[in-house]
């Protein structure tokens, strides 16, 4: 069933609250669901900061939070677990965003950051930072990582866009592009030293190992210029999933809001990229889930941002312990969780005739 049809069949609930400025539609469900999500993540990312090779209670996490614990507990929790904690759930907020924005847009549940190409050139702009550069640090990568999420989410645009970009078109051009970035990765890999590969490999998976408050501020401040602007837009983005010819009578200017929001998801998907590798599925699968827990006809920015950052953190948290000491990259625990989803979505969409 395509998202249209779904939307069609989807309510619009909630109370309009206007002023002489502005309006906003508040729903008491997703308000609520969003509290639940919220006090989730906290829980979450609490037991995530608690376990590990030293063990710490939960009352002495959050009494190191505050910097009232114990130095060795302050040390362990506000140098090596909090930013971690805090990368994973902005992160996972930044990659569910830019999901939704791009689903809406292209009236499809396929079309994701990760799907159509965009993370595959951000990682080859990783990639070439890490192989080609020599000496090339965390912000050496994760500029090139952004520099080659935002170059490919342009090719894709361009040889996606005739009269317009529709979902499919977006897809397929974006899957082809996606598979001939990813060959030159390989490429780079095979020309790399045993040391870069590795770097690179891990990189590729998706991973939060290592990550410190270096890493914390870029995504932070990312998101507090992105998401204001991402919920300025979402008005427009609602009209849009209405259809171009609906939204421009209702005084949207289509190709202009629609640029908007491309600029705003591609900056997402490589700020998120940039900060811990390609994690694969988030940008899938979290905006999906938003909608049915809300009940929501269309894209919901909030509880959207939380599913993302829930799933991230708590896949993080399963692939550090499920071999524990050993600790896996968190892309392989999403990888576990989104390719079922991704083939059960493709065999729906098969099945509605919709592919």
């Amino acid at each position: 069933m395509s998202l249209a049809l779904q939307r069609s069949r989807s309510p619009i609930t909630g109370r309009v609250v206007r002023t002489r400025r502005i309006s906003v539609r508040l729903d008491g469900r997703a308000i609520g669901l969003s509290g639940v999500l919220a006090a989730a993540i906290v829980a979450i990312g609490c037991w995530s900061i608690s376990v590990g090779d030293f063990p710490i209670p939960i009352s002495e996490v959050v009494r190191a939070v505050f910097a009232t614990a114990s130095d060795d507990a302050e040390f362990i929790v506000q140098t090596l677990r909090l930013p971690r904690v805090l990368t994973a759930i902005m992160v996972g907020a930044a990659f569910a965003i830019s999901g939704g924005i791009f689903q809406s847009l292209a009236n499809n549940p396929l079309a994701s950051p990760d799907i159509v190409g965009f993370n595959s050139g951000a990682a080859l702009g990783a990639v070439f930072m890490i192989v080609l550069v020599e000496g090339a640090g965390s912000l050496e990568v994760s500029f090139g990582a952004i520099v080659g999420g935002v170059g490919t989410a342009v090719l894709v645009y361009v040889f996606a866009y005739k009269r317009g970009v529709h979902g499919y078109r977006l897809i397929l051009v974006g899957i082809g592009i996606g598979f001939a970035v990813s060959a030159v990765v390989n490429y780079l890999i095979t020309r790399a030293q045993i040391y870069e590969a590795q770097r690179a490999a891990v990189w590729l998976t998706g991973s939060l190992n290592g990550r410190g408050w270096e890493h914390v501020r870029p995504v932070g401040f990312g998101l507090l210029v992105l998401v204001p602007i991402a919920a300025v837009l979402a008005r427009r983005l609602r009209l849009l999933e209405l259809g171009p010819d609906t939204a421009a009578a209702l005084g949207v200017r289509v190709g202009r809001a629609r640029l908007g929001l491309v600029l705003v998801g591609i900056a997402l998907a490589a700020l998120a990229t940039a900060s811990a590798g390609p994690i694969a599925f988030i940008a899938l699968v979290s905006p999906p889930i938003a909608r049915r827990l809300v009940r929501s006809p269309g894209f919901t920015l909030v509880p959207t941002a939380l599913v993302g950052a829930l799933l991230t953190v708590t896949a993080d948290l399963v692939a550090r312990r499920i071999m524990a000491p050993t600790e896996l990259p968190v892309g392989i625990a999403t990888a576990v969780i989104g390719a079922p989803y991704l083939l059960w979505l493709l065999t729906r969409e098969i099945r509605t005739g919709a592919m």
